[in-house]
């Protein structure tokens, strides 16, 4: 947990760009010489304050400044917080991607909407392979995720071997294909490991995650116990094995199942020309066609277990879709947890479905995609890690898994709890942090990308908070007398009609202010603006207490 500071250290260079600090914007640069790999690009979704923004994106100057180096995006899984990123840095750091199959298929849905699938490189990876990329060479290895084909990484430099986990579990019953690869960790640690990067999301918990294959006897309970109903289940789009298990279930329970949500589409679509889910004939069918079936016969598989306004469910809730309402009597399972900062939003949700009489179940009907405290532990013990870095979580995550891997033995000098832009220097001899490179948060407000900063979203802010007054007058060219105005309009600050009094006696103090100042003969418009600003300011501060953001506006005539 310590960060040495000396000067003798060369080799590689571990820098996180993103992803430290939070859950989301997930992506690490290794460097060596003159050889750079990125694993994962990632997203994350605005704070509550950051108003009106879409999504938040990594900043990438360092690679653009180092764009001869960079070799290619390295891409341990079809996450958002994974691959959200990539169509707006690959415009500037255009590299190829490697990833494994359905990894690559959700990334190449992304491409084509972004208009990228022709300009930008890409390579599927199977389990096992290895690609070379400068002076690396980079191993996915299989593990179990809450989304199909998610892999580890052993990245191989002349300074030594690198292990990144990607997210994972350690899931020895998988829906769909085969069982994390325990057996090549364990040959990789028998070689010699020089550091582990391991997921931290779950390193809070003891115990081992269950199986993704229990959530599948759930469902069999909940289906027996809801016969009569119309089952509406709500979870991540990307979640393809939880959906196979919903499917799997309905079609032992004769019922037809319609998926709903644009994202949801999109994945199961991909997975299915991929053969990563399959589906048994006529269970499937389209949103129109749920009308030729009686309730208790239909399973509808949607996006919006977060609460997400615009998601299906949420339309759903607030009868804003266009072809499902709920009803007294349907039953809403929502299958996920809340991720941290989404519980209100969640909330919201389920307390709208209630009202509407529906019958809500969000307990037992979800497992985490993530590695508890055991789990780590085994992955710690198979590697034998000169060196810890714990990835991807909050600092209260990084620090218990500091604290799972000190307990295994790592000396503390030898745990680096990094923040996003750390350069962590490492070889066979010893590891230090050896400065910092300039990292941030890019934001996204529709098409614009990084035009909207702190100053933008401060005004929001102020907007909200307190509103706007606008004073509008007209000043004459010749004589630089006041010919118009000054007009006091408002937005967000008071409700016009019950406040004459107050924006008429606003009004006047402006009036007399502007005209006190053209008396004197100052016909600066920056000087009249401030006046104006600061005369209204004061003046509503008294009467009201707040601070509306004040807008003069001069005109001449």
């Amino acid at each position: 947990m310590k960060k040495k500071e000396n000067n003798t250290c060369s080799g590689l260079k571990i820098i996180p760009l993103g992803g430290l600090e939070q859950i989301g914007m997930n992506i690490t640069a290794f460097e060596y010489e003159d050889s750079i790999i990125v694993v994962d690009c990632g997203l994350s979704f605005p704070a509550d304050d950051m108003l009106g923004i879409d999504l938040v994106i990594p900043d990438v100057t360092y690679l653009k400044d180092n764009i001869d180096k960079v070799k290619g995006f390295v891409i341990t899984h079809g996450h958002e917080d994974h691959i959200g990123a990539l169509p707006y840095v690959l415009r500037e750091v255009n590299v190829p991607i490697y990833g494994t199959r359905l990894t690559m298929g959700i990334i190449e849905n992304k491409l084509k909407e972004h208009n990228l699938l022709k300009t930008t490189k890409r390579k599927v990876v199977k389990f096992g392979q290895s690609i070379n990329l400068g002076q690396f060479r980079v191993e996915f290895i299989k593990t179990n995720h809450s989304i199909v084909d998610a892999a580890a990484l052993a990245i191989y430099s002349p300074a030594g071997c690198v292990v990144h986990t990607g997210d994972f579990k350690v899931d020895y019953t998988p829906v769909y294909g085969d069982a994390i690869d325990l057996q090549r960790f364990a040959e990789i640690g028998k070689k010699g490991v020089l550091a582990l990067m391991c997921d931290s999301t779950n390193a809070e918990r003891p115990g081992f995650t269950p199986s993704e294959k229990t959530v599948g006897r759930t469902f069999d309970t909940l289906f027996e116990e809801h016969k009569n109903t119309r089952i509406i289940v709500a979870t991540f789009a990307s979640n393809v094995d939880r959906v196979q298990q919903i499917i799997n279930t309905a079609y032992k329970f004769g019922r037809k199942v319609c998926v709903e949500g644009r994202s949801m589409v999109n994945i199961i679509e991909t997975a299915r020309n991929l053969n990563c889910i399959s589906i048994p004939e006529n269970t499937l069918v389209d949103i129109d066609q749920l009308k030729n079936y009686p309730d208790e016969k239909q399973v509808i598989i949607t996006t919006g277990s977060q609460g997400e306004s615009m998601a299906a469910l949420s339309r759903m809730a607030n009868n804003m879709h266009r072809k499902i309402t709920i009803s007294a009597g349907d039953t809403v399972i929502f299958s996920s947890n809340p991720i941290p900062g989404n519980e209100k939003s969640v909330t919201k949700i389920i307390n709208e479905l209630l009202r509407k009489g529906a019958d809500v179940i969000f307990q037992d009907a979800h497992v985490s995609g993530h590695a508890c405290q055991e789990e780590i532990k085994l992955i710690y013990t198979l590697l034998h890690p000169k060196y810890a870095v714990p990835v991807h979580g909050e600092y209260k995550h990084l620090t218990a898994q500091a604290k799972i891997a000190e307990s295994l033995g790592i000396h503390k000098e030898n745990i680096f709890i990094l923040s996003s832009g750390d350069v962590l220097e490492v070889n066979e001899e010893e590891a230090k942090v050896a400065g910092k490179i300039p990292v941030g948060a890019i934001l996204v407000d529709g098409l614009g990308v990084g035009d909207v900063g702190n100053v933008v979203l401060r005004d929001r802010q102020h907007l909200a908070e307190d509103g706007i007054m606008i004073v509008v007058m007209s000043l004459d060219k010749e004589s630089g007398l006041l010919v118009a105005g000054p007009d006091i309009v408002s937005r967000g600050f008071v409700y016009v009609r019950e406040s004459d009094e107050l924006i008429e006696e606003a009004r006047e103090i402006v009036d007399e202010a502007i005209q006190s100042c053209l008396d004197r003969g100052i016909t600066d418009w920056g000087k009249l603006k401030s006046t104006t600003k600061d005369v209204l300011s004061d003046y509503v501060w008294k009467k009201t207490k707040r601070r509306p953001m004040i807008l003069p506006i001069i005109m001449e005539v």
